[in-house]
């Protein structure tokens, strides 16, 4: 199984889009996370410095608005954009915590129907404010639509249910069956993401997700899956823990991404 490393286009800070596509492929990744122009042109201009700098694609979407009509709007337009750049597959901040769960299982429909359509999965990601923000929402998801595939980022439930989730891994062992893409951040019961994943305070935190995503990788190893896609994705404050009043920043967010990559490239690359 291939693993690309994957490094989001949120917090970088070159100046430019080509200056920063530049850096994430000068810096040993594979692939690049970020939404695709809405216009034309700047998707254009997307494809040609994606060729020039050898870079793979993960579209990124918001879904947004009001209502879910809005939202079902708002996320087949970012998902039609993302297809047309030639993703892998695309990430999808998908629903609301507020909705209900008819209302949420609407959007996974309409994500199901594009799907089929234009032939490019679809995860939806486990974040907090979406549908997947919490552990029991989301087996309500599961439990209506088994094939729902998922971003695992479990440094949100671990935010959101104040633990490292030892008392609901049976949960977290369903949302694993169907996770096709991985942020590889850690979070702890605190919040979402910890000063620095290697720092010996953050040990326990760490092994937790280690964990989690040991298991992602064996089960898709297993099943015979041609590739899977990894993201570090710590990110800039107010995400990381700053100074009071400096703001700056407690660690270089290049560098633990960086460094993270460098990790679990030794850790799952054989």
């Amino acid at each position: 199984m291939k693993i690309h490393f994957v490094r989001g286009m949120w917090g970088m800070e070159e100046g430019s889009l080509e200056a920063n596509l530049k850096k994430i492929s000068e810096g040993g990744f594979d692939m690049v996370e970020m939404g695709a122009p809405g216009k034309p042109e700047g998707r254009l201009e997307l494809k040609e410095l994606l060729k020039k700098y050898g870079l793979g694609f993960i579209g990124q979407q918001w879904s947004g608005g009001k209502n879910v009509n809005e939202h079902l709007d708002s996320l087949e337009k970012q998902y039609r954009n993302n297809v047309e750049m030639g993703a892998l597959l695309v990430n999808s901040h998908s629903g609301k915590d507020i909705f209900t769960k008819e209302e949420n299982l609407i959007v996974v429909r309409r994500a199901f129907e594009l799907e089929k359509e234009l032939g490019v999965k679809l995860v939806h990601e486990i974040h907090r404010g979406r549908m997947t923000f919490c552990s029991n929402t989301t087996m309500e998801l599961m439990d209506a639509e088994p094939n729902i595939a998922f971003t695992a980022d479990f440094s949100h439930w671990c935010c959101v249910h104040e633990s490292l989730l030892a008392d609901q891994q049976d949960r977290v062992d369903r949302a694993i069956q169907n996770s096709y893409h991985l942020h590889a951040r850690v979070g702890d019961f605190e919040g979402p993401q910890v000063t620095h994943p290697f720092a010996p305070e953050n040990k326990k935190a760490l092994d937790a997700h280690l964990a989690w995503w040991d298991r992602i990788v064996d089960l898709r190893r297993k099943e015979g899956a041609k590739q899977l896609t990894i993201c570090p994705e710590f990110g800039p404050g107010p995400y990381m823990p700053t100074l009071p009043f400096t703001n700056q920043p407690v660690v270089d967010l290049w560098e633990v991404n960086h460094a993270m990559m460098e990790f679990l490239k030794e850790r799952y690359v054989k």
